[in-house]
């Protein structure tokens, strides 16, 4: 295992929305025996309101505190020594604050898959609030792929295998 993730066990999934991160985090986190969590999801339970609810009511800027100070309670507790895999929201690594927690608190792994999977995934679901406009969700699309890649590694997801995405990942010379 590389220094950085003995010091800090802390696997962060990044990437832009419906690119498989809690998917392939769950499915991580089983197969390395450690805990998953997904950013989102605590979100969503701690808050007892959907992120559409919390960005329809309290804006995306409230939304974005919310998760940074979500990710800060994740960090510490690997900090802590509890080997995490963490899926961050797709818009989570863009803050230079998060970039800079998650990447001093172990690895990130952009998980990048095409858009037109994408497309196929979110497309129809009423659930991702910054997913309603398919020309503003390419736009975005587009405009977090350089946040992305300065994730310490990349993995391309080109289909569904979720098997198959966390094989990339542990192939990766972390471990």
């Amino acid at each position: 295992m590389i220094l950085k993730l003995k010091r800090a066990p802390g696997i962060y999934l990044v990437g832009f929305m419906g690119c498989g991160k809690s998917t392939v985090g769950r499915a991580l986190a089983e197969e390395l025996g450690w805990s998953f969590f997904g950013l989102d999801e605590e979100i969503e339970l701690r808050e007892r309101a959907t992120i559409t609810e919390i960005f329809d009511t309290r804006g995306e800027a409230a939304f974005r505190e919310i998760e940074t100070a979500m990710l800060r309670e994740r960090v510490h507790a690997v900090q802590s020594g509890r080997p995490q895999v963490i899926a961050l929201g797709g818009g989570a690594f863009v803050s230079e604050q998060n970039f800079d927690l998650v990447s001093n608190n172990g690895v990130t792994v952009w998980l990048d898959c095409p858009f037109s999977m994408v497309e196929r995934r979110v497309a129809a679901q009423a659930h991702r609030p910054l997913a309603r406009d398919l020309n503003q969700l390419h736009e975005l699309y587009n405009s977090r792929r350089g946040a992305y890649g300065r994730a310490d590694y990349r993995v391309e997801v080109l289909d569904d295998d979720t098997r198959a995405a966390v094989a990339r990942i542990l192939a990766l010379p972390l471990f």
